[in-house]
């Protein structure tokens, strides 16, 4: 059965069988009013049911029959606002791979402009229609429709003349080649979101017209300085998970088309997957600056601000104008705000364990990388007393980059967020005695938030509490020990919880005899700082002029834990354990602080040295023993660590009685004994495990 060889006269009959079975109705706009978006066509192939093949094929740019005006039910893009942009990197709108929002050529605005001419009305060529219309056509089998249909991977050109049919070279994924305007991919297994190829999937293979895989379409767009393939290959880099490389691919796609919204937003994308949140509310603002309109970057945006703790401008731009809100979006928006909300109540209440419990729960829910948050748990912290947490829970708090203004001046529990990061950071000084610090930190946040009540009486106390300080340390320096109390108190009259006042009055006292009202302060200050090793040690002091053995020890015994090479501390409670056995009526002529290693050689020498009040370590050892040989040095350095403990060491080889007495079969051995009985037996120790029962035994 022959077929006719002449396209031109196939073409028109498939053009009288499609304006047969297409319906026509009055009154529709034609082509030049349609804005189908995308130079590549969204339009679906229908499955033609029955014995014949199913239809496919391709619109160009028109997407309507020449001379008439029909109804083009385009395919639905993934978003469907007017402002859809090619490339665009979509799903989560906070860090997510490259999906295909639509094909849409970034530098193209939405309606056609040059390089994207349309064939004229009056064409003696009708455009192909195919997508959703109610009648499917078929076209003979030895006729190509306009398009171009790729089944197998390459493009096959059809011989009808393109007289008033222009086309152009798209560029899909790391092939280019001439498709004309709505090609439709087959047989290379695309995935299609809203009708569209996702670009990572054309991209990442040869498509139609060529093409090699990623590492050549990388070097490639780094070669041409097209911003179209920088794009794509940035697209690429970010889908791997490749965050730098991508963003260097979008600088250089902004250094050429510095004007193009997309390309901010997939560099806000980037910086975000790169942990600079606040880089990429710039470049989001940016996008939004350039197409006001741009739905992508206000979502961006809208997601960023909610990790910023910056609810109101999220809730801006999450429910933007002609767009419906992502629901579970929203439903983290309002978590994070209900939960900030509780927060600056309990605040105002100063009940500082709901600050910590709401400021987690609004972290947890969405607001993860909000500094004021982060430092509203630090200043919940220092409230209760908890300094030492407070301090080392400025180390996680997100750090802004310093030039983001946007997020640096937004108002938080009613001042600007900036100035109560500074307003902060002056209290934690206070608290921990740097006084110049804390000034300096106070005037900064007057700088920045000059009208804040907060900041304002904080900076007035500061500056007071810091005078009266340098008064209180003048007077104590020229011995003026009561005009130093009453300087000292003035300062704690304006920062009732700061333990360096207290400690600094407690000094005072004792030295003028109070050590009553001594001990008081120090007990104050450590209330505020349970770890304040000079509230411990005047403390301690107090105690000892007070007589009051037990109550030094156990604070002589906590600073022995704190520093224990300080040989200050071990020796004065050496000497409170000293006086609290002569205090008992026990004998204390034998004991003796510090020294050397004493080398025991007979049965009643050691027998004697073990029966000597308080601690005693017996180092069992022979001196060709390589183990021996090792540690001695590190007992040598105990010995010094723990005066008041005695440290002993048998040579067996020289007294092989004390062996056979002592049962020691096995070198090096250490034995503990506590007034004559033994506590403890060590075989070959490690360095870490002697020290740790010679310290428990230092504390009996």
């Amino acid at each position: 059965m022959s077929h006719s060889l002449n396209p031109i006269s196939d073409y028109d009959h498939l053009s009288d069988r499609l304006r047969d079975s297409l319906t026509c109705e009055p009154n529709k706009p034609d082509f030049r009013d349609l804005d189908l978006g995308s130079p590549v066509s969204p339009l679906r192939t229908r499955n033609q049911t029955g014995g014949g093949p199913a239809a496919s094929s391709s619109s160009s740019s028109s997407g309507s029959v020449s001379g008439r005006n029909v109804t083009n039910p385009v395919a639905k893009r993934s978003d469907s606002g007017p402002n859809n942009h090619s490339g665009e990197l979509s799903g989560s709108s906070e860090s997510s791979p490259t999906a295909a929002e639509s094909l849409r050529s970034i530098g193209t605005p939405r309606n056609f402009k040059s390089g994207h001419t349309r064939s004229d009305s009056g064409s003696s060529h009708p455009l192909i229609y195919s997508g959703q219309s109610q009648t499917s056509v078929t076209s003979p089998s030895n006729v190509l429709p306009t398009g171009n249909i790729c089944p197998s991977g390459r493009v096959l050109k059809t011989s009808m003349p393109s007289t008033n049919r222009s086309s152009r070279s798209d560029v899909l994924g790391s092939g280019s080649g001439n498709y004309g305007h709505g090609s439709i991919m087959r047989g290379l297994g695309g995935v299609k979101t809203g009708g569209v190829e996702s670009v990572s999937n054309v991209s990442s293979r040869a498509g139609c017209g060529g093409g090699s895989g990623g590492g050549d379409s990388l070097k490639r767009a780094k070669q041409s300085g097209d911003p179209e393939e920088l794009k794509r290959a940035g697209n690429e880099q970010y889908k791997k998970g490749h965050f730098a490389e991508a963003l260097s691919l979008y600088d250089r796609a902004i250094a050429v088309s510095p004007a193009n919204a997309a390309y901010r937003s997939n560099r806000a994308a980037a910086l975000t997957g790169l942990g600079r949140l606040g880089e990429a509310v710039s470049e989001c603002e940016e996008a939004v600056r350039l197409d006001p309109n741009y739905v992508r970057a206000h979502q961006r945006l809208a997601s960023l601000f909610r990790r910023l703790g910056h609810v109101e401008n999220a809730r801006k731009h999450l429910c933007f104008p002609g767009v419906q809100p992502d629901p579970s979006e929203l439903l983290r928006l309002q978590a994070v705000e209900r939960h900030i909300s509780k927060c600056r109540d309990a605040r105002r209440l100063k009940d500082w364990r709901s600050v910590l419990k709401e400021a987690d729960a609004a972290i947890a829910g969405g607001a993860d990388s909000s500094p004021q948050l982060f430092m509203s748990k630090v200043e919940a912290l220092l409230k209760l007393h908890q300094i030492e947490d407070a301090e080392s829970s400025l180390l996680s708090i997100p750090k802004l980059h310093p030039s983001i203004n946007t997020c640096l001046q937004m108002k938080f529990f009613g001042m600007i967020s900036e100035a109560y990061s500074h307003f902060i950071h002056a209290q934690i000084e206070m608290a921990l005695g740097r006084f110049e610090n804390a000034v300096t930190a106070a005037e900064k946040a007057a700088q920045i938030d000059p009208r804040n009540v907060e900041v304002a009486m904080l900076l007035s106390n500061v500056r007071l509490v810091a005078r009266a300080r340098t008064r209180g340390n003048d007077l104590f320096k020229s011995e003026r020990y009561t005009e130093a109390c009453s300087a000292y108190g003035e300062g704690l009259k304006l920062d009732h919880s700061n333990s360096v006042l207290y400690c600094n009055r407690a000094a005072c006292w004792f030295k003028l005899g109070m050590w009553e009202r001594s001990i008081e302060d120090c007990n104050q200050a450590l209330l505020i700082q349970p770890t304040y090793t000079k509230a411990l040690l005047r403390r301690a002091a107090s105690n000892s002029k007070l007589e009051r053995w037990e109550d030094a020890i156990r604070d002589y015994e906590a600073l022995r834990r704190e520093l224990p090479d300080d040989n200050e501390v071990a020796e004065s409670l050496f000497h409170a354990q000293v006086a609290l056995k002569k205090s008992r009526g026990e004998e204390v002529h034998n004991l003796k602080f510090g020294g050397e290693v004493e080398v025991v050689s007979s049965i009643d020498q050691f027998r004697a040295a073990i029966s000597f009040p308080g601690v005693t370590v017996v180092h069992f050892k022979v001196d060709s023993d390589i183990q021996c040989k090792q540690i001695s040095p590190f007992v040598d350095i105990l010995c010094r660590r723990y005066p008041s403990i005695n440290f002993l060491k048998v040579n067996l080889e020289d007294s092989p009685a004390i062996a056979d007495t002592e049962n020691v079969r096995i070198v090096p051995t250490f034995k503990i004994y506590k007034s004559g009985n033994r506590v403890k037996e060590i075989i070959s120790p490690t360095h870490d495990m002697l020290e740790y029962s010679v310290r428990y035994y230092s504390f009996l």
